[in-house]
C-alpha cells in the first residue's frame, strides 16, 4: 500500500512539472492585459486658470481683416473649462486655449484650427458656408482635451495642437525632474485618442516639437484626446 501511494505521488508530480510554463509553451496563447496609457498631470496643488482667445462661449468669432478671433480673452469658470466657437466649411477658423498657474503669465496649451467640416452626427452634411458649434473641454488634471460634437468629420483634417509645458518637466509623476523625463520626452511621449469612455487608447501620428514643448496632430474627426505615453 505505501509502495502504491508513493508512485501514485510520483506521477502527480511528474506532470505537475510537465506542464509547467517554464519548460514548454502555454496551451493557449496568453494575452497581455490592455494598458491605459500614462496621461501627463498639471504640475502643483491647484488646477491652472485657463483663459480662450478665439472662441466666445455661446458666441460668434468676429472677423477683421481675414482672420477670425475673439473681441477679448475668455476666462473660463472653473466648473466649466469649455470655450465654444462656429466652424464654417470653407472659413479658417480656430480657437487658443491657455493656461496660467499661480503668478506666472498665460502659456498656450492648446491651438485647434478647422477649415472643412463636413459631417455633423444627427445632422448630416454640411454645405459650403455652413457652420457648427465646436466646444473644447479642458481636463483640469490631466493634459486632457474633449472636442466635440464627437464624431465631426472633416474633409481637410483639423489642426491641433497641445503644449505639455504645463506639466513642469515631471512627465512620469514621480515628482522628480530627471533623466527618466527626457527620455520619456525624446522617445515615448505622443499624442493618443478614444472614441468614448468605455474605448481603449490608442496612439495616432503626431510631430512632436521638443523645444517648443508641443505635440500637433491631424484629425479626421472628434473625440478625446492626450499627450502620453
Amino acid at each position: 500500500m505505501f509502495v502504491r501511494h508513493s508512485l501514485i505521488a510520483l506521477a502527480l508530480a511528474l506532470s505537475a512539472t510537465a506542464c509547467s510554463p517554464s519548460d514548454g509553451p502555454p496551451l493557449a496563447p496568453q494575452t497581455p492585459l490592455a494598458q491605459s496609457p500614462h496621461f501627463l498631470r498639471w504640475a502643483g496643488d491647484v488646477a491652472p486658470q485657463f483663459s480662450a482667445i478665439g472662441g466666445v462661449a455661446g458666441g460668434t468669432i468676429a472677423a477683421t481683416g481675414g482672420a477670425f478671433r475673439a473681441s477679448e480673452a475668455v476666462v473660463l469658470g472653473l466648473e466649466q473649462y469649455t470655450a465654444t466657437f462656429w466652424a464654417v466649411r470653407g472659413q479658417e477658423r480656430s480657437v487658443q486655449i491657455n493656461y496660467q498657474s499661480g503668478s506666472d503669465v498665460p502659456q498656450p496649451f492648446l491651438r485647434l484650427t478647422v477649415v472643412d467640416p463636413t459631417s455633423v452626427p444627427g445632422l448630416g452634411d454640411l454645405a459650403v458656408g455652413d457652420s457648427v458649434l465646436i466646444s473644447v473641454t479642458v481636463d483640469a488634471e490631466s493634459i486632457k482635451v474633449s472636442l466635440e460634437p464627437t464624431g465631426l468629420v472633416f474633409g481637410a483634417p483639423a489642426r491641433l495642437q497641445m503644449w505639455y509645458g504645463g506639466a513642469g518637466g515631471d512627465l512620469n509623476g514621480d515628482g522628480v525632474v530627471d533623466g527618466t523625463d527626457a527620455y520619456i520626452e525624446s522617445l515615448l511621449l505622443g499624442m493618443w485618442y478614444r472614441e468614448g469612455a468605455a474605448d481603449a487608447w490608442t496612439r495616432i501620428p503626431a510631430v512632436q516639437a521638443p523645444a517648443d514643448e508641443s505635440v500637433t496632430s491631424e484629425l479626421q474627426h472628434f473625440c478625446e484626446y492626450a499627450i502620453s505615453w
